[in-house]
């Protein structure tokens, strides 16, 4: 057992949520789902309560507490994609699922939990020592919603921002 679970909180529809992200990646899977064993102030005794489930190797829980609170983007997934066809596939899913495009590879599901889709060669270009190349990246990047790697690259060879 994992010693840390990060806990998301959903208005009864953690299954539903759960479901939709162990679908997005390898090495996920639904652990268990717990029913109260009685009444709670979210529920009454046998509603799904909790939903244990691994994301890509990674536990967590869905806890269906009801509307008291609600994700905001002071905490989000960051999933790392190797390609063009995997960023987009991750991105069109959650997406394409009810959810909302927001800007410089975050984008948003329907429960309200952001999602940072970001290419490898985004985040290592981010870190390179050359000043110009780093700049000329991250400016071309904050023109983006979803990444474009393509664009990234041109901006990695020297292409500038009003370029694109």
């Amino acid at each position: 057992m994992s010693k840390i679970t990060t806990v998301l909180w959903f208005n009864m529809d953690g299954e539903e949520a759960a479901n939709f992200y162990v679908s997005l990646l390898p090495d996920s899977r639904i652990d268990a789902v717990v029913k109260a064993p009685s009444d709670t102030p979210s529920g009454p005794e046998g509603y799904t309560m909790l939903i244990d489930f691994t994301l890509a190797g990674q536990k967590y829980a869905a806890l269906n507490g009801g509307p008291l609170f609600t994700p905001n983007e002071s905490v989000s997934f960051q999933i790392v994609t190797e390609d063009q066809a995997e960023t987009d596939r991750l991105w069109n899913a959650i997406v394409g699922n009810g959810g909302q495009e927001s800007a410089c590879g975050w984008c948003k599901d329907k429960w309200g939990y952001s999602w940072q889709i970001s290419p490898r060669i985004l985040l290592d270009a981010l870190v390179d020592t050359d000043a110009a190349r780093k700049r000329r990246i991250f400016e071309s990047m904050m023109t983006m919603r979803k990444i474009d790697i393509a664009t990234i690259e041109r901006a990695a060879a020297g292409e500038t921002a009003e370029a694109f």
